[in-house]
């Protein structure tokens, strides 16, 4: 008889995250969630076969709360977990002077601490899981290339992508494969809101207004099933992100013009807003 295989997913309560405990699940995997929205968790729970999905609230910048939870979830699942997916995170935006310090180091924290506490915080599963073993990081097609209004953002998803590198080489004594998945712009609830504290207006209406590509959220939760049977490291997710990684090879001055243009595009328009502003 065969093992039923487990894998542990952050973020899992909407998106990204819930789409791929379905994927899993569907593949017979037994699913462990987390996520702070424990409200959340139960709807992506109810989603799946009853008795297969383990849920668990907690912050991922909690190192503590990693240890809890992984080691719960490996008790229901035979004392190791096949793959561990650094799934949550945020989104943020606008030119730096516009961030706050306080959105600063949460952006850093969740989206580039988190993942190294749930990487640190996992090793021992994996490695008793071991070859069938893998660590799955979300980071992004921000990671390519840096643009104008994203450099925190960029930087923590490119730090992501620069760790699966790392870690790839390290683990593969011990068994472990280490992904990441680097997607364009999903459409998930993380896009309603505004890039930081200043604006109004949710990321995704100016997602919408550039005639950019949504990739939908099934599509990245095949690529997970891939990126964790598969041999690429960095797995391109959706055409926008295909597209930027082949400019940023062959045309890499394309790519500086249009972090400037985004920027000028930027500057215009705040510019317009402060002439119309009656205050």
């Amino acid at each position: 008889m065969v093992a039923q295989k487990s894998i542990f997913i952050t973020g899992g309560a909407s998106g990204i995250g819930r789409a791929i405990a379905q994927k899993f699940a569907a593949q017979g995997w037994r699913v462990g969630i987390a996520d702070r929205d424990s409200a959340g968790l139960e709807e992506t729970k109810a989603l799946l076969p009853e008795g297969q999905c383990h849920t668990y609230t907690f912050d991922v910048t909690s190192r503590n709360a990693w240890d809890v939870a992984l080691s719960d979830f490996a008790k229901n699942s035979g004392g190791s977990i096949n793959v561990i997916a650094n799934n949550a995170g945020l989104p943020s935006g606008g030119p730096l002077e516009e961030v706050s310090h306080e959105e600063l180091d949460l952006l850093l924290d969740v989206n580039l601490r988190a993942v190294f506490y749930g990487a640190k915080a996992g090793f021992d599963f994996l490695k008793a899981a071991a070859p069938n073993a893998c660590l799955l990081n979300t980071a992004s097609a921000a990671a390519i290339y840096g643009m104008a209004n994203q450099s925190i953002y960029g930087a923590t998803k490119a730090g992501v992508k620069s760790m699966t590198e790392s870690l790839d080489a390290e683990w593969s004594v011990h068994g472990i494969k280490v992904r990441s998945l680097m997607p364009s712009f999903i459409d998930t609830p993380l896009l309603k809101q505004p890039p930081n504290r200043s604006r109004n207006t949710p990321i995704r209406e100016a997602v919408v207004k550039a005639g950019l590509e949504f990739t939908p959220v099934e599509v990245v939760a095949d690529e997970a099933w891939n990126a964790v049977h598969g041999n690429k490291v960095h797995i391109l997710v959706g055409k926008t992100a295909r597209k930027l990684a082949r400019v940023a090879k062959w045309f890499p001055g394309l790519l500086r013009k249009r972090a400037r243009t985004l920027a000028e595009a930027h500057e215009r328009r705040e510019n317009r807003a402060s002439r119309n502003d009656p205050g």
